[in-house]
């Protein structure tokens, strides 16, 4: 006989095998779900309307002369009331309450106001308003550990259904995505370029600044030369001419070519 293939037609292979290799989460025990109840306003309202007529029945049964009957159903009224307030419970805005039977979930409300429930249920209050935290953001190399502490608990709860355990967890490799590492990789290098001629810049301007005051005040390069002899004049015109050639010398990328001029600097 021939056979058939039960995989569907549409169906794909690589998509179902990754989603085998998936580990299946177990299923919480507690699922959360609306408690029954209804407002509190209303039961209020049948507490107070059964309570008169228990207090008329009760004062027909007096004058008839039941004293009795009238302390048992005055306990009894008592006692239902009693019963009927504990029900009651306010539920504000931004908070919710659990309510559990004897230790058994029971539902939670969200609605907010006045809600009467089975009176003989404990309800816990819970806040349900939303929180903003203003931290500092994560970096993969400034807090390194931290992250690796949450990857590691994060992968022992997905496999721990398969019973692998999760000890530690470490960066072995840490790199740019391939469609953003050119760019990442020409940013740092025009940073670092830019603070290398930053640098090389502010040591050609002391240099300078070293050369034009030890040429015009006469600041010895020996200590046999006297100080405050003048080596040349130099007037502001020559100046200029002198920290823009020594400048282009110092900041430029390639070994200068001197050029020697015989003339006149006005030539």
């Amino acid at each position: 006989m021939p056979e058939h293939d039960s995989t569907p037609s549409g169906s794909n292979p690589s998509a179902s095998a990754s989603l085998a290799d998936v580990p299946r989460m177990p299923d919480p025990r507690v699922r959360e779900f609306t408690a029954h109840s209804i407002d509190g306003g209303l039961a209020l309202l049948f507490v107070l309307l059964l309570g008169a007529g228990m207090i008329a029945a009760a004062a027909a049964v007096f004058t008839g002369g039941a004293k009795a009957a009238l302390i048992v159903a005055g306990i009894l009224i008592g006692l239902a009331a009693f019963l009927a307030m504990c029900g009651l419970n306010t539920v504000a805005p931004g908070e919710a309450r659990v309510v559990q039977l004897f230790g058994r979930y029971r539902g939670t409300i969200r609605q907010d106001g006045l809600r009467w429930v089975n009176p003989f249920t404990s309800r816990t209050a819970i806040s349900a308003r939303v929180r903003n935290h203003e931290a500092d953001g994560l970096s993969l190399r400034g807090n390194a550990e931290e992250i690796t502490e949450k990857l590691a608990v994060e992968l022992h709860a997905r496999v721990e259904a398969a019973g692998v355990s999760i000890i530690e967890s470490r960066f072995t490799h840490l790199a740019y995505a391939p469609e953003i590492a050119s760019a990442m990789l020409q940013r740092q290098q025009a940073g670092a370029v830019l603070a290398a001629r930053r640098e090389i810049v502010d040591g050609a301007v002391g240099m300078v600044e070293a050369a034009l005051a030890r040429i015009a005040v006469g600041v010895p390069p020996t200590p046999l030369r006297q100080w405050g002899k003048d080596i040349v004049e130099l007037d502001p015109e020559r100046k200029a001419a002198m920290v823009s050639n020594l400048l282009v010398v110092l900041c430029g990328d390639r070994a200068p070519q001197p050029v020697l001029n015989t003339g006149s600097l006005y030539q």
